[in-house]
């Protein structure tokens, strides 16, 4: 079974924002995504300046099975994006919930972060799959 660290929030469509404490979250794919998508080769992150809306679509990750858009879980501006990702995209394999992390942004509307699932909440939605 994946991994569900409790120090972050999950969307149902698999994405993870951890809050930084600093106005900022940092936001990637859930190890449960990473798994259903098998091997990465391709990382598209959104650009530094983007203002994204809750539930926007906003990179691609793409593996040897499928391209899938991940979408980011709050609104806010893209404050930094994980550049290691455009030459080792399989970082989100080895390690989703850290190195793997895919951009962060400035969070627009902190309210916006309760809805979301817990820890809990999301096992219980990825033990349904």
């Amino acid at each position: 079974m994946s991994q569900v660290p409790s120090d972050r929030v999950y969307s149902d469509s698999h994405e993870w924002l951890m809050d930084n404490g600093d106005g900022t979250a940092t936001v990637g794919i859930s190890e449960h995504a990473q798994e259903a998508l098998g091997d990465l080769v391709f990382v598209e992150t959104p650009s530094v300046g983007d203002e994204l809306s809750a539930k926007q679509a906003c990179a691609v990750v793409e593996s040897v099975k499928a391209a899938s858009d991940i979408y980011s879980p709050i609104s806010g501006e893209v404050v930094e994006v994980n550049e290691l990702l455009s030459e080792t995209p399989e970082l989100i394999n080895g390690d989703a919930h850290g190195e793997g992390w895919i951009f962060r942004l400035k969070i627009a509307d902190p309210t916006e972060i309760d809805d979301l699932l817990d820890a809990d909440a999301y096992g219980e939605l990825i033990a349904e799959d």
